[in-house]
């Protein structure tokens, strides 16, 4: 399953972010239930500071979520869930977000609705050339 795999998370992501690993964080080709930091980067330049993400991940009756329950020194809460539910031949699709950053949610809620937008757009894409990532970094 894709949304498992830190490529996922790197192509919908580019270019309005980039995550780069720091503090030795080694990023697996699937993402296991644990602790990893990035070095979050605006458009691969303008810093934005060490993001938290701590994975988390079930499935049961054929409903599979992905949790990100992360934080960042702005952001003291990143709660991101990802619901995939298949039935009927129909595959559904959802994610939630709970963010708190004090002071700053408004505008953290803001950027968040533009790269969630951003994400869409780029997970359509990724999944229309059947998660073929070199194709589509040459899109």
């Amino acid at each position: 399953m894709e949304v498992k795999t830190p490529s996922l998370l790197m192509y919908i992501s580019h270019p309005l972010l980039v995550f780069e690993p720091v503090n030795g964080t080694v990023v697996p080709e699937v993402w296991e239930e644990k602790t990893y930091w990035f070095r979050l980067k605006l458009f691969g330049v303008v810093p934005l500071g060490t993001q938290v993400l701590r994975i988390t991940f079930d499935e049961e009756n054929a409903v599979f979520r992905f949790c990100d329950d992360g934080y960042s020194r702005l952001i003291r809460r990143w709660y991101h869930l990802i619901i995939i539910q298949g039935e009927g031949g129909v595959t559904q699709y959802r994610d939630t977000l709970d963010l708190k950053a004090g002071i700053a949610t408004p505008f953290v809620w803001l950027f968040a609705r533009v790269f969630f937008a951003h994400r869409q757009k780029r997970l359509r894409q990724i999944a229309l050339s059947g998660f073929n990532y070199e194709e589509a970094w040459n899109l």
